[in-house]
Formats: C-alpha cells, structure tokens, sequence
C-alpha cells in the first residue's frame, strides 16, 4: 500500500522516541495498512500543518482524514482515539469507552503524558526500520 488521497494521515513528532514507538505500534497493528505516517517536521507535516488555521503551533499528534473530500484533523485525546478506532477490535472497543470520558478530562491526560514523553523513552528516537511496504507509507 502507498499513499492514496483517501488515506487516514498520522502526522507525529519524528524527534521523540516515544512518538517513534506509537508510530512501530500502528504500523504493527494496522489491519487495514493503510495508514501513512509524516513526520510534524517533514514536507508532508508541515503543509498539512500550514492547510489548517491553528495547527502550526499546536504541540500534538495529528490524525487527517478525508471525508467526502474534506480534509479534517484531529488533536490530542480526539487524535488517539481516532487512531484506535481504525486500527478497530480491542482497540476500537477501548476508543468507544475512551469517548465515554469528557474531553475536558482526555485532553489534560493528553497533555500530561505528551510533557513528560521525551522521559518515557529517553535518547533519540528509535529507528523505524520500515519494511519496503510500510517505507511506501511514509509520507516525506
């Protein structure tokens, strides 16, 4: 699978290990392969970035979709659950229960972990390692 214009987009910070890690567990989990990944500082990153008022300075995972041609995005918690709920079973049941808790809880937990995420897994960010069809969903 390559990138498509209908492809869900997962926009994280290619300078973080733990961001590095959570892009190894989708690509590890994806059932559908489908997902492409660019880097918030890539080409691909920062014009997604640019296309949406508000995003340049926003400190978050992205998750970009197209519905009926629409570019949307979301953020923080929205963002996380968004990812679960396309890589679908347990996960997809844990995005649902997720949705349960009120954003004004999500987003602040959200926060917390993405201050504390250079500590988690401390050092550069791990390379990927892509195979050649995961390097096709990497967006540059």
């Amino acid at each position: 699978m390559s990138y498509t214009q209908s492809a869900p987009i997962l926009v994280y910070d290619g300078d973080c290990g733990f961001c590095t890690r959570s892009v190894r567990f989708v690509l590890d989990h994806d059932r559908k392969a489908n997902v492409c990944f660019a880097a918030r500082e890539g080409v691909a990153g920062r014009g997604i970035r640019k296309r949406h008022a508000g995003l340049e300075m926003v400190e978050s995972l992205l998750w970009v979709e197209k519905v009926n041609g629409v570019e949307h995005v979301r953020t923080h918690s929205d963002a996380v659950l968004a990812v679960a709920e396309h890589l679908g079973g347990i996960w997809a049941l844990l995005a649902k229960l997720g949705r349960l808790v009120p954003r004004a809880i999500r987003d602040p937990s959200y926060n917390a972990v993405a201050r504390v995420r250079r500590k988690i897994i401390r050092g550069a960010p791990n390379c990927l390692l892509p195979t050649p069809q995961e390097l096709a969903r990497m967006l540059p």
